[in-house]
């Protein structure tokens, strides 16, 4: 898969600002429309997330695989969906990069580049080049015998052999596809960086920029206000205005935001994650999570890695090793 770089006016991606561009291409109707249209056309599922983030893959496409969507139930193999992500996001280079999962499925993602820097991906997969089989499926399901994972195994079987299968070259026209279209959101990007740019107050710019880079320290208004070169009152008003937030409800979102991606590694404590965030008390941290993300810290973890406690095998078969 090889792209063609095209030359253009670029501008320097501080990291808050390539997020906010992304959350606004993930909203765009040209991404939507492609989207739907890909998904359709292909039977493949295809996501754009942020470079770096810990999101579960495929999260908000309506063509996850169910055997993905089994493995996600739990917080081994859920883990090792994640670390599959990882792989193929770090060893991505420009033209985009394909791995095989433990149960013989194709991920890939595609990079989009506003200048050197990647803010994002287009990730596809969850596909199978070639039909699956009986001893594939007895692989797989060897692999969650090692991981101790709690399965129903006609469940787990159907999924598996339901999964979506595409000839090798057909799935490499999907990736050209995709990187036609990397390049137009990398242009799109471009332009959007360089609006918010002019857009953005420079004291807002550096206060964010601030902000993220001491958001594990205890931060105050007047220690970031002194960063911004602005009065606490004068910040005060033109933070509010350039982020649509106070000062105290967006440094707890983002702290928010930082403890949600550590806990997507099911071994990091609840209240490791809250402390890295820069949460001085749990109490604090407790209150201030239930409120922005509407449920507790243990429930959200339950929701993503499933329940810490032995897991009911009604139906379902254990595997020890």
């Amino acid at each position: 898969m090889e792209t063609t770089h095209m030359t253009h006016s670029t501008v320097e991606v501080p990291s808050h600002r390539g997020d906010d561009v992304v959350a606004r291409l993930q909203q765009s109707e040209i991404f939507r429309d492609y989207q739907d249209a890909f998904q359709t056309a292909t039977g493949l599922p295809l996501v754009l997330r942020s470079a770096g983030s810990f999101q579960p893959p495929m999260h908000g496409s309506r063509q996850i695989n169910g055997f993905c969507t089994l493995m996600s139930g739990a917080s081994r193999t859920c883990a090792a969906c994640l670390q599959v992500q990882q792989e193929v996001e770090q060893g991505a280079g420009a033209a985009g990069k394909t791995v095989v999962c433990f149960a013989g499925m194709s991920e890939s993602v595609v990079p989009v580049r506003v200048g050197e820097r990647v803010i994002a991906y287009l990730q596809t997969g969850q596909v199978m080049l070639r039909p699956p089989s009986e001893k594939g499926f007895r692989v797989a399901l060897a692999q969650l015998e090692k991981w101790r994972a709690v399965v129903e195994v006609d469940t787990l079987r159907q999924a598996y052999f339901e999964t979506r299968v595409l000839p090798k070259a057909r799935y490499g026209a999907a990736l050209r596809l995709l990187a036609s279209f990397a390049q137009h959101l990398s242009l799109l990007s471009n332009e959007l960086m360089i609006k918010t740019a002019s857009a953005e107050p420079p004291a807002a710019v550096k206060a964010r920029a601030f902000i993220a880079e001491h958001l594990g320290e205890s931060l105050t208004l007047e220690q970031v206000a002194r960063a911004a070169n602005m009065s606490a009152f004068y910040f005060c008003k033109v933070f509010k205005s350039a982020t649509g937030l106070t000062f105290t409800n967006y440094v707890a979102r983002a702290r928010i935001e930082k403890t949600k991606q550590l806990l997507l590694n099911p071994h990091v404590r609840i209240s490791e994650a809250a402390y890295e965030a820069g949460f001085q008390s749990l109490s604090q941290f407790n209150r201030v999570f239930r409120r922005i993300a509407g449920e507790s810290p243990t429930s959200y973890r339950e929701h993503l890695h499933g329940p810490t406690s032995a897991i009911r095998a009604s139906h379902a078969m254990a595997f020890a090793a």
